[in-house]
């Protein structure tokens, strides 16, 4: 393709604000991804001059049209990520102006809708040295005159400034500017990742430490307290280890909790936690019910059935509908008679279930599931008269009983 061919290409993905926000977005992503593949032919082929601007156009041109098209899907927001990360990767090979990129991409950060993603890591050797202290003098600037009500604003600065931070090299830097806002769990968890890949492995122990006390009810703190197990296993600390998920599992005993206890502790070679787990689970039901769902898990992962099946026919409120038919499929292949009736209100819960329209068609489905266990169970005669009742029952709803005819029942 040509230069003037790309250039008519790019000028496609103007997008004119009156139009139909939905009308022509598969064009318009097919555009960029053309526009994509042409540049990056042209780096791989040495000519990253020639595509470094095409590239800053194209992604300019998106940026502007995705505050004015649809893409609930995501679709072109990728495709400029894409744009963005190739012109990163050209401006690696043909070094622009690092004055002018470092004004560019401050400016896009600081004024931009919030897309496409900057990452001064990946610009850094484009930048050098000059293009990096040009985006310090820019953001200490931005910092300077930044509303202090402007959310946005300001989370643009400390974004930069963070970043700054990490390419600069300077661990007690990153981490400092890190500290300055530690709100949530991610903040810690770059923290103890800093400090653990610059082999400070103590500091990072400790800062993970923090991070978990810190925040404990939050579903961010998942990876870090991931991350601080790992490190303690990697520092030969199991038993610490093991009191980090057994404290977990305390606070919010879960299946998937219970899974990373026994994890530790079967590293550590301590003893079968299972009548404690199964203790705070059933002490925490008396005060929270819904806590009943893990339970279950819990025993059909060591093999509890029987008690997994008892506790949910006590607690059924408490199960969610695929739990509950999970439980269902298992119990059929050893006890089918069990799950006759329970099946029989599955299939009366969909027909009247008005706010699902596609309600017959799950009904239906579950009647093939009734009919196989009344066939384990040797009552195949009983489910002809079952159906028959059924039909009666529901007589006024033809498209139920059309459902019922289109599968044979």
């Amino acid at each position: 393709m040509t230069g003037d061919e790309l250039t008519v290409l790019v000028d496609r993905l103007r997008w004119d604000r009156r139009r139909d926000p939905c009308r022509g977005r598969r064009e318009y992503s097919q555009t960029a991804r053309q526009v994509a593949e042409e540049c990056d032919r042209l780096v791989a082929e040495g000519r990253a001059d020639l595509a470094v601007p095409v590239l800053r156009k194209a992604v300019d041109r998106i940026t502007r049209a995705l505050m004015y098209l649809d893409d609930s899907s995501g679709i072109i927001g990728d495709d400029l990520q894409e744009l963005m990360d190739l012109y990163a990767k050209a401006c690696v090979a043909a070094l622009p102006n690092p004055i002018s990129l470092a004004g560019w991409l401050v400016k896009l950060e600081c004024d931009g809708p919030g897309w496409p993603r900057v990452r001064l890591a990946d610009f850094a050797p484009a930048l050098g040295k000059r293009g990096i202290a040009e985006v310090e003098r820019l953001v200490a600037e931005r910092a300077r005159v930044a509303d202090p009500e402007s959310w946005t604003g300001a989370f643009a600065v400390r974004e930069l400034r963070e970043q700054l931070a990490e390419v600069s090299g300077d661990v007690d830097r990153y981490v400092a500017v890190l500290a300055e806002h530690l709100t949530n769990a991610v903040q810690y968890q770059r923290i103890a990742e800093a400090l653990h890949a610059a082999g400070r492995r103590d500091e990072a122990i400790g800062w993970a430490r923090r991070g978990v006390a810190a925040n404990a009810g939050s579903p961010y703190t998942d990876r870090l307290r991931d991350l601080l197990v790992d490190m303690l296993v990697a520092a030969d600390d199991t038993p610490g280890a093991v009191r980090v998920r057994r404290e977990e599992f305390a606070r919010h005993p879960t299946a998937a909790g219970y899974r990373s206890f026994i994890d530790a502790v079967e590293k550590a070679g301590g003893d079968d936690p299972t009548a404690w787990a199964l203790g705070v689970l059933r002490d925490r039901i008396t005060h929270q019910p819904a806590y009943a769902s893990e339970l279950v898990n819990v025993l059909l992962a060591v093999g509890r059935d029987e008690q997994a099946w008892q506790e949910a026919l006590h607690h059924r409120r408490w199960l969610g509908g695929p739990q509950w038919q999970a439980l269902l499929q298992g119990r059929a292949v050893t006890h089918p008679e069990e799950v006759i009736q329970p099946y029989r209100d599955l299939v009366e819960q969909a027909i009247l279930n008005s706010a699902d329209k596609r309600r017959y068609r799950r009904a239906v489905a579950l009647l093939a599931a009734l009919r196989a266990a009344y066939q384990a169970a040797g009552e195949a005669a009983a489910f002809g008269r079952y159906l028959a009742e059924l039909r009666i029952a529901h007589k006024r709803r033809p498209t139920f009983l059309k459902t019922l005819d289109a599968a044979g029942l």
